[in-house]
């Protein structure tokens, strides 16, 4: 069996400032340089066009190819028109989380005009991560200005409108108006097998992902490799990233669909609705590559919770000899967290868009996160005080049937502000079980923690036991994931070392959820040896 040597790099919701960072076993590591100029530059989908910001021009960004190992220095020209930062998602960045990138936790961003250079050391990462802007909502695509949308809903305290399309590699496919010439195509040749690098780079959906007439083998996720196993489709979060192999098997060649639809698990919150399309040609058929696209039967519709739990269920690491698995047994830090979307009472003479006349906010344990005016990285640093505070709690304020839907009263609504963080000794086991939440209406959620790769080492539906539910346990062979999907009225239990100095983001990947406050921040203490501690800042840090 063949082995395509180029590889279909596949952005779910098809974003504006991202990229596939191709990790293979290291070769003789080396260093690799990039240019980013980012930069307005005008496209046209669904009839429309806009002017967007870009990455060298290239919607999507362009892809950076490494091996394990190799350090990718990356030149950031910033000649658009706003504050921009750059997140090196899935990359531990060993020591050096002065480039890890979200703005206000470990940077300021770069200014129009400015420019600042990125070290992103690749160390155990193999298969496919991805970079993207940590500033803003710069994903995804709407009809209407973005920014403006965002800034009107933080001036209200309102929703955010949903997006008009989901897109695959930028474009939405011919199912929608105005699309059929620029509809993504993979050509094909029967009897290869094709590595599918599927990346969710939205900001707001989950989604369903599937190839008409085909299994897809999922073989890895978010860089780390898995035990193989087929599939008629796969669920991917945003943040996630599932590596899978398309066997071009047909032998009566013809076009297929690969479709994206989005997986809501809220059915009370509106969501965009829609299915991305692209289109899988066999270049030996060429009858075939007139014919009409077959569309998956099997794609699971946007409510059906059953079949996303059932695929999340089946991710588990390799556990070979070059990929052991490393599962801490004892643990140093017990954490619940439970997620919530909240409110915050309206100011006097205001008039706001959230639940009962409140604005919208969300948080964990109870704290909805606010980005200080400077770096929490370079105050940490230099010990300058009043920036955050180091009582991030280890459990929530108050205990109830967090998971009871149907009993959600007003007064649990409510939560406060602040920039509360987490502090941890180096070398310390961390245990973070996330509970999910009825507040304001239960969903899943995929939460997403900077500087580590974690194993999630257990999940379920309803309340976290703690003196059942660890007994169930995966400690063989869990996935090594830097994404989890929380489940609906559930929770997920993760475990890493924290071996890693430095200050590094928590937060849930559905982009509003962080702008109203769902995120918190681990600070790993320097260990004894050099080795163990954060390294100085570059000399070229932008300043606030």
């Amino acid at each position: 069996m063949g082995v395509a040597k180029t590889p279909a790099v596949l952005w779910l919701l098809g974003a504006v400032l991202v990229l596939g960072v191709s990790v293979s076993p290291a070769q003789g590591a080396k260093t690799r340089y990039h240019d980013f100029f980012i930069k307005e530059s005008n496209y046209t989908r669904l009839c429309k066009e806009r002017t967007v910001l870009t990455v060298n021009g290239q919607f999507p960004g362009p892809t950076i190819y490494a091996r394990k190992g190799d350090l990718v220095i990356v030149n950031v020209y910033n000649q658009g028109d706003k504050n921009i930062t750059i997140h090196w998602h899935g990359v531990d960045q060993p020591r050096n989380p002065w480039s890890d990138g979200p703005e206000y936790i470990t940077q300021c961003p770069i200014r129009p005009g400015g420019n600042f250079t990125y070290r992103v050391i690749l160390s155990e990462e193999e298969g496919t991560l991805w970079w993207h802007a940590h500033s803003d909502f710069d994903r995804e695509w709407w009809n209407a200005d973005v920014n403006h949308l965002l800034e009107e809903a933080e001036r209200i305290g309102g929703e955010i409108n949903i997006s008009d399309a989901n897109t695959i590699n930028g474009q939405p496919g011919d199912l929608f108006p105005c699309s059929k010439a620029g509809t993504y195509k993979i050509p094909v040749q029967h009897g290869k097998t094709y590595l599918l690098r599927i990346i969710n780079a939205g900001l707001s959906n989950d989604l369903f992902f599937s190839v008409a007439g085909h299994n897809l083998t999922v073989v890895g996720t978010d860089g780390h490799y898995t035990k193989p196993f087929a599939v008629k489709h796969i669920m991917i979060a945003p943040g996630q990233t599932m590596d899978a192999l398309l066997e071009a098997n047909r032998g009566d060649g013809g076009r297929y669909y690969m479709a994206a639809r989005t997986f809501a698990s809220n059915p009370n919150i509106e969501v965009n609705n829609s299915t991305a399309t692209a289109i899988v040609e066999y270049m030996d058929d060429a009858p075939g590559r007139t014919a009409p696209p077959e569309f998956p039967t099997n794609l699971p519709g946007v409510n059906d919770i059953d079949s996303a739990t059932a695929y999340t269920a089946q991710l588990r690491s390799l556990g070979s000899k070059d990929h052991p698995v490393d599962v801490p047994r004892q643990v140093d830090e017990h954490m619940l967290v439970t997620i919530a979307v909240n409110v915050l009472p309206c100011a006097p003479n205001e008039t706001c868009g959230g639940p009962d006349g409140n604005r919208q906010a969300a948080s964990l344990n109870n704290v909805s996160f606010v980005n200080p005016s400077v770096d929490i990285l370079g105050a940490y640093y230099r010990s300058v005080r009043g920036v955050f505070d180091a009582d991030f709690p280890n459990k929530p304020p108050f205990f109830f049937n967090f998971t009871d839907v149907d009993n959600d009263p007003v007064e649990r609504w409510a939560t406060k502000r602040g920039t509360k963080v987490k502090v941890v000794e180096y070398g310390a086991v961390v245990e973070v079980v996330f509970q999910d939440t009825s507040i304001l209406g239960a969903e899943n959620h995929p939460m997403h923690l900077h500087g580590f790769t974690f194993y999630v080492v257990g999940r379920g539906f309803g309340n976290f036991d703690e003196q059942k539910d660890p007994a169930t346990y995966n400690l063989v062979d869990p996935p090594h994931q830097n994404t989890v999907s929380v489940p609906k009225a559930g929770w997920a239990a993760i475990r890493f070392r924290a071996a890693n100095p430095g200050v590094w983001f928590m937060h849930c990947h559905f982009d509003r959820h962080v702008v109203w406050g769902m995120s918190t921040v681990f600070i790993v203490k320097d260990g004894k040896a050099p080795e163990a501690k954060m390294m100085p800042p570059p000399p070229n840090m932008p300043t606030c």
